[in-house]
């Protein structure tokens, strides 16, 4: 099987599981405040959860993925997403919500074994390119997923879509089955590879590494400042804005649409004309300048504008750094390496819908996004005055 038809596989197995994804997230904190009367600060827990597990199975998965294969581990992931969603639909209670999250988390620590199968099959040069792809995948997800939740949700109820969200993974798991292909080659795995829990020392040695710290570091920053909004601003447009579900689909789904274009396609053309640093910088500053103005926008239309330039931020953001990272990493420690990255970003999203909820309970329905953006303004000056890009 040749490379565009891998790289094809491999985004559409990702793309239907991300798409019952993009369904159900946006309605969990309205589902869990309006039917469950759940608090905003255990909604925070609840979406925390599901960060939090990742943050500790995504550098396990890669580690798996590394010795064994990114096929298998992509495959029962699958299953385990589809089961998280089912149990979802049956939830009545805070528990039993906690406990599906729980489940999806560790169905989702699957994307640094998707990574790491794109790095199998792409050369460093078109490492950006490959890696957009999975941003892409995430992009269209959010750009359908809500927009079918809202509808879904609204015309035959919440347990309806995660029913929905159940059978796209068990399809996405179906389509692996029969037409993914293993890129990871025999001699490139690590034979003698021992699979640590919380592996601390691997995570310190990332830190202190001159090329990976900083772009490591630099990735946790990023999400931690969009994982304050999470679970936040769904409730931010229900309670603030009074938007239906719908209309909140809807704007996940214009953040979809942002990142589906510049990562599915616009970012190899990007990448050919703009340095890294330049990138880089420009979606931080549309990053803040989204992240500052969200809780300001008034209306439907003004949210709207807002989403679109924060949703251009992001996805110039993230298959960059992802790049940097991935371009610095020898073959053979791929998946472990971009496990770990994906943990630092799973323990972002554990903090930032914790203190996102916490804010926005306590202190003021603006907080989680002025947090955001106050993080994202260091980082640009981190990136502006210490980050060295290898271009350089």
């Amino acid at each position: 099987m040749n490379r565009k038809a891998s790289l094809a596989i491999i985004f559409a197995t990702v793309f239907i599981d991300l798409l019952g994804f993009g369904i159900l997230i946006p309605l969990l904190p309205n589902f869990a405040k309006e039917v469950l009367s759940i608090s905003e600060f255990q909604i925070g827990i609840i979406i925390a959860s599901y960060s939090f597990i990742q943050f500790v199975f995504n550098p396990i998965m890669g580690q798996i993925s590394d010795r064994f294969g990114r096929r298998p581990v992509i495959l029962v992931t699958l299953l385990v997403t589809a089961s998280s969603y089912i149990l979802f639909s049956f939830a009545t209670s805070f528990v039993i919500l906690l406990f599906s999250r729980i489940l999806a988390g560790l169905g989702g620590s699957n994307i640094g074994a998707a990574q790491a199968y794109i790095a199998d099959i792409t050369s460093k040069e078109e490492r950006a390119k490959g890696m957009g792809m999975i941003g892409a995948a995430f992009g269209l997800g959010f750009t359908f997923g809500p927009a079918i939740g809202g509808v879904i949700s609204h015309s035959y109820g919440y347990a309806s879509a995660g029913y929905l969200s159940a059978g796209l993974s068990i399809t996405a798991f179906l389509f692996g089955l029969f037409m993914l292909k293993e890129s990871h080659k025999s001699e490139n795995r690590s034979l003698n590879l021992k699979i640590k829990v919380l592996d601390l020392k691997a995570a310190y040695q990332v830190l202190r590494s001159p090329k990976l710290g900083l772009p490591v570091f630099l990735f946790f920053i990023i999400v931690f400042s969009m994982a304050n909004i999470y679970g936040t601003f769904a409730l931010l447009g229900s309670q603030e804005y009074n938007f239906t579900d719908r209309e909140i689909g809807y704007l996940f789904g214009i953040v979809g649409i942002c990142s589906a274009a510049i990562q599915g396609g616009l970012i190899r053309y990007i990448g050919k004309y703009f340095k890294e640093r330049t990138i880089v910088l420009s979606g931080l500053i549309l990053m803040f300048l989204g992240l500052l103005f969200i809780p300001y926008g008034f209306n439907f239309t003004g949210v709207a504008i807002v989403s679109i330039v924060l949703g251009i931020g992001t996805s110039l953001l993230q298959p960059t750094v992802q790049s940097i990272i991935s371009k610095r990493t020898s073959q053979k420690s791929q998946g472990s390496i971009l496990g770990i990255s994906q943990a630092f970003s799973a323990g972002a999203r554990v903090l930032g819908p914790l203190w996102g909820g916490f804010a926005f309970e306590y202190i003021s329905y603006a907080f989680p996004f002025l947090t955001g953006a106050f993080f994202t303004l260091i980082t640009i000056f981190v990136v502006q005055f210490y980050f060295k890009f290898d271009e350089e």
